[in-house]
């Protein structure tokens, strides 16, 4: 590779370049690339070039017959045409000085002995004409803050869902990372910062990625799906020596798992112990399904701080599911917090005469007697004040009846005292109701989970980030 042209750390012309074109663009509906340049047109505001031989315009674009006819220099490309035009298309790219080819077509060495032979020249020329290759087989990319994106994701209710935020992605997947980024938008209580889809990264590749996303000011939380990792003892520094949390869903961990692995994006796995270890080392917080992934992420992107004097306070409208969430707590080691004869005897203020607190919190009895909010609102505040507390589990239920305003006033709580709260919400109503109650407090930076063990695993994840940062000194 020409490190002279382009720094292996450089990925700034893929996320914000000066030009792109959409090689392959197409006018014609449910293709790729009508969907990619569609999105390009949407979000990014720089020069654009449609280039297709078919067509003399696209959406109201003047397109190109090749990129040799493109009138100016460009950054970026990105490639959707069959894969035996790659090699011709690179050469025909470095005349326009282009940094950056985003390679979101298949047939590359995830289909064999020919593909990958093809994929193999095309970097080695590339390199040596110092342009850095993204893909193949993948979704490309997209940022929340620029609304850059360069992908063929084909729902267009992204620029409505896509809100800027702290979450960055690095997925090896193409259709997946699609899925997940539209499920993840979809249920909200999280904004984006960027989203890479890398899929065979025959060059371009996820320790590359992490060092940018831990250098980038936007970016607070680093979730990754990876099959493989390319330069694994860089990326286990990388991600040891950032407080950044970094959350990593590690495919193909069975013999079953390794080969499917093998055939979707040509990449070998490694032994599961071996990155279960190196992860542990690292201070990497390991998840095992896509949903707990996502939820992962998103809890961590509510965090600022975690102290860790105490154990987790419950409060609750069920006693019973106060018992459930001790049990879980004990379950993973995590203690239940210590909770002062002096915040009992302040939350007995609403309380009716005849029942004493105890911790975990059954608030229902006070709820009957003072409403939902005064009883929550209040009870809050009193452990907040608690050092025995460092976090809180609050079990609540939507109501038509009932407004979820009170979220506020527990969100300014969270931000006063530097202690998560995270909300196990029951719905015996409408599915509107419960919608509205997630969204008051996801907006007040409480996020929402349906399974109670969910919050207590984010718990143990949250606990053995900050111990890991501690013991390293990169966070007070």
């Amino acid at each position: 590779m020409n490190n002279a042209v382009n720094s292996i750390n450089d990925m700034d012309y893929f996320f914000h370049p000066d030009g792109v074109a959409v090689i392959g663009a197409t006018g014609t509906r449910m293709k790729g690339g009508y969907y990619i340049l569609r999105n390009v047109m949407g979000g990014y505001g720089g020069r654009i070039y449609p280039v297709n031989a078919k067509y003399d315009e696209i959406m109201g674009m003047r397109c190109y017959p090749d990129v040799e006819a493109i009138p100016e220099n460009f950054d970026l490309a990105i490639f959707f045409i069959p894969a035996q035009f790659l090699p011709e298309t690179i050469k025909k790219c470095a005349k326009k000085k282009v940094r950056g080819i985003i390679i979101e077509s298949a047939g590359f060495s995830e289909t064999g002995p020919a593909g990958k032979k093809l994929q193999e020249e095309s970097v080695a020329l590339a390199r040596s004409l110092g342009i850095r290759l993204w893909g193949p087989n993948c979704m490309g990319l997209l940022d929340g803050h620029s609304r850059n994106v360069f992908s063929f994701m084909y729902e267009e209710n992204w620029k409505t869902l896509m809100q800027p935020g702290n979450v960055s992605l690095i997925v090896q997947s193409g259709m997946l990372s699609a899925g997940f980024l539209m499920m993840m938008l979809d249920r909200g209580g999280m904004g984006i910062s960027k989203v890479a889809s890398i899929g065979n990264k025959c060059d371009v590749h996820e320790t590359e990625l992490l060092e940018y996303f831990i250098n980038d000011e936007n970016t607070g939380v680093i979730g990754c799906y990876l099959e493989s990792v390319m330069d694994g003892r860089k990326f286990m520094n990388l991600a040891r020596n950032t407080s950044k949390p970094i959350v990593v869903l590690k495919a193909g961990r069975s013999p079953q798992g390794a080969r499917a692995a093998m055939s979707h994006t040509a990449s070998l796995s490694g032994s599961a112990k071996i990155y279960e270890g190196a992860f542990k080392q690292a201070g990497i917080v390991q998840v095992y399904d896509i949903y707990e992934l996502m939820d992962f992420i998103r809890g961590f992107s509510t965090i600022e701080s975690c102290p860790e004097r105490g154990g987790a306070a419950v409060i609750t409208f069920s006693g019973g599911a106060g018992i459930i969430t001790a049990d879980l707590l004990s379950d993973r080691g995590l203690p239940l917090a210590e909770v002062s004869p002096g915040t009992l005897a302040e939350i007995k203020k609403v309380f009716p005469e005849w029942m004493d607190p105890a911790h975990p919190l059954d608030l229902w009895p006070a709820v009957e007697k003072n409403g939902l909010a005064r009883v929550y609102t209040h009870s809050i505040e009193a452990l907040m004040k608690d050092p025995s507390v460092d976090m809180i589990i609050m079990e609540s239920f939507s109501s038509s009846y009932r407004s979820p305003d009170f979220m506020e006033q527990i969100g300014l709580l969270k931000k006063q005292y530097g202690k998560p709260v995270f909300l196990w919400l029951v719905s015996p109503g409408s599915r509107e109701t419960f919608t509205t109650y997630r969204a008051a407090a996801e907006k007040n930076g409480i996020p929402e989970f349906t399974e109670i063990s969910r919050i207590v695993a984010l718990i143990n994840g949250i606990k053995y980030h900050y111990r890991k940062k501690r013991a390293l000194k990169l966070i007070p």
